[in-house]
């Protein structure tokens, strides 16, 4: 049997919430949970639009991880 580790190179995440407070936690929640994988923040986007159905803004990201350079 062959046993093989392979390291992430490329890692998209989506993220989304109600408010920004709550968007940002839980991305930085991610960012702490991949840097045991030996990933760093590469690219963030994010878009807020008003959803008419709750009379609210919705808040989303885009986080690009990309495998740590030694």
């Amino acid at each position: 049997m062959e046993f093989r580790l392979d390291l992430i190179e490329d890692k998209v995440e989506f993220f989304e919430a109600g408010d920004l407070r709550t968007l940002e936690l839980r991305i930085d929640q991610q960012i702490e949970n991949n840097k045991a994988l030996l990933l760093q923040v590469h690219q963030v986007q994010h878009h807020a639009v008003f959803n008419p159905n709750t009379g609210k803004m919705q808040y989303s990201a885009v986080v690009h991880f990309k495998a740590k350079k030694h």
